[in-house]
């Protein structure tokens, strides 16, 4: 099983060069096809009021010089893009659209085996609208997401990545998911919080279903307390040393009415590696 087809999504930012060269590492791993996808939004302008003839003009040539500026800005990208496509010696595609990321990629996904994207920047001008497009977007796809951190360096693929496992059809769709990054770790840990006080061992029949596929897993437990299980999960995660979260995302499609789920929610607006993810 490998990664052939790889989705990656720029969103205009200083991190789309950090989140481009995890995708090349990828992609030359597996010699996958790249699909590099540049959204363009349409032009948001206040409500024209009592203005509205007279300001129909000048909106229509303000979103002319609007939309000819994005795709000047996006001829260099690709330009860019393309010359260290062709340094790591990957396929490249290179997809040009207007509209909304969260309208465009789900439908562009379905076509990849792993979409990788970046997580919200808090501090963007658009955080509230982008904070929910990864869990949007691999819930509506049915294809794994790889969220990578609006701030620290990454390296691709993770050599310790982190399960958080609690047996569900989630959490199981991720680790089946990732296994083609898992099988090429140096050890993975999956973590049980509050596990059922009962004679089976948390984490063990997982454990050995991995271990038949070649992956080195040991099992981990620990219980919660008064702290969140986000928390915990992101505290295991420095104290193991972990450089990638392996979990479920959880949710609805935003077609019904979806809310972020808590511990999905958490965990990516405080990531501090990359997170996979499926649903």
């Amino acid at each position: 099983m490998a990664y052939k087809t790889i989705l990656q999504l720029l969103d205009g930012s200083e991190r789309d060069d950090m989140r481009l060269e995890i995708a090349f590492n990828f992609a030359a791993i597996d010699q996958s096809h790249l699909i590099v996808l540049r959204c363009i939004p349409p032009l948001a302008y206040p409500p024209m009021g009592v203005f509205a003839v007279g300001a129909v003009g000048a909106i229509a040539e303000a979103e002319r010089d609007y939309f000819a500026d994005a795709q000047q800005q996006a001829k260099r990208l690709r330009g860019t893009v393309e010359q260290r496509a062709e340094s790591h010696g990957v396929s490249l595609e290179w997809r040009l659209e207007k509209g909304f990321a969260d309208d465009i990629l789900p439908l562009q996904a379905r076509y990849a085996d792993m979409v990788i994207m970046g997580q919200a920047d808090p501090d963007s001008e658009d955080a509230a609208q982008t904070r929910g497009l990864p869990v949007h977007t691999v819930t509506a796809s049915g294809r794994p997401l790889l969220v990578i951190p609006y701030a620290g360096n990454f390296a691709a693929p993770a050599k310790y990545p982190l399960i958080a496992w609690n047996g569900s059809r989630e959490a199981s769709r991720a680790v089946h998911d990732a296994m083609p990054l898992l099988r090429r770790a140096d050890k993975v840990s999956i973590l049980s919080i509050d596990p059922p006080d009962d004679a089976h061992i948390a984490g063990f029949d997982i454990s050995a279903h991995l271990a038949r596929h070649g992956v080195n897993a040991e099992a981990v437990r620990t219980v919660s307390g008064d702290i969140s299980v986000g928390d915990i999960l992101l505290s295991e995660c420095a104290d193991l040393g972990s450089d990638m979260i392996v979990m479920g995302a959880y949710g609805h499609s935003r077609l019904r009415e979806f809310i972020l789920g808590g511990v999905s929610q958490h965990i990516l607006e405080t990531m501090t590696v990359p997170v996979f993810m499926a649903h």
